[in-house]
């Protein structure tokens, strides 16, 4: 009598052991990395030095009071490009003000509302403003403020800045609001 090996003997579960094996081979598989390009990132101010003044090139963030404007007077307003909801490169100052401000009194908390333009369906539009309300949560929390100081909604295309059609006008509704609450 022939026997079969075992992952392949239906009385033991042999299906389940031959897919069990691959997972286990694919898991085990690995891409060589010699001779894979390797690119430097490292912004310099012109001296050969980093501009960021670290071994890594990223600017230290200050979280101390220092310099802060008054919570009132913090900006309020993050953009956003059409159907994106990553915080621009431009507000990343408003993002860090507040993130700065947040992290100095603990007991200050935010609304993060997203909106989004008219264009789209109902669904979509809200899920987008969540997306943005969201990225502007994270961007204030790896800033220095804490997640349980942030809360993250949408009012999608219902509540528009401004009235009318045209993209000076999409522009302006597409934006995440930071509220004190």
């Amino acid at each position: 009598m022939k026997t079969k090996p075992f992952f392949f003997t239906p009385s033991r579960g042999g299906l389940l052991s031959a897919v069990l094996l691959a997972a286990l081979m694919a898991g085990c598989s690995s891409v060589p990395l010699e001779g894979a390009p390797v690119e430097n990132r490292t912004p310099t101010d012109g001296s050969g030095a980093n501009a960021g003044g670290t071994e890594t090139g990223v600017a230290n963030v200050n979280l101390g009071q220092s310099n802060l404007p008054a919570w009132g007077k913090l900006p309020r307003v993050v953009y956003f490009d059409l159907d994106s909801y990553t915080v621009k490169d431009e507000y990343l100052n408003v993002v860090e003000a507040n993130a700065k401000a947040l992290a100095a009194d603990r007991t200050r908390r935010l609304t993060i509302e997203g909106h989004t333009d008219e264009r789209g369906g109902r669904e979509y539009n809200l899920a987008l403003g969540q997306k943005r309300a969201e990225s502007v949560a994270k961007s204030l929390t790896v800033l220095g403020a804490s997640a349980n100081q942030l809360e993250a909604v949408s009012f999608g295309k219902e509540r528009p800045a401004s009235s009318g059609t045209g993209e000076s006008v999409w522009a302006q509704n597409r934006r995440a609001e930071l509220n004190p609450r």
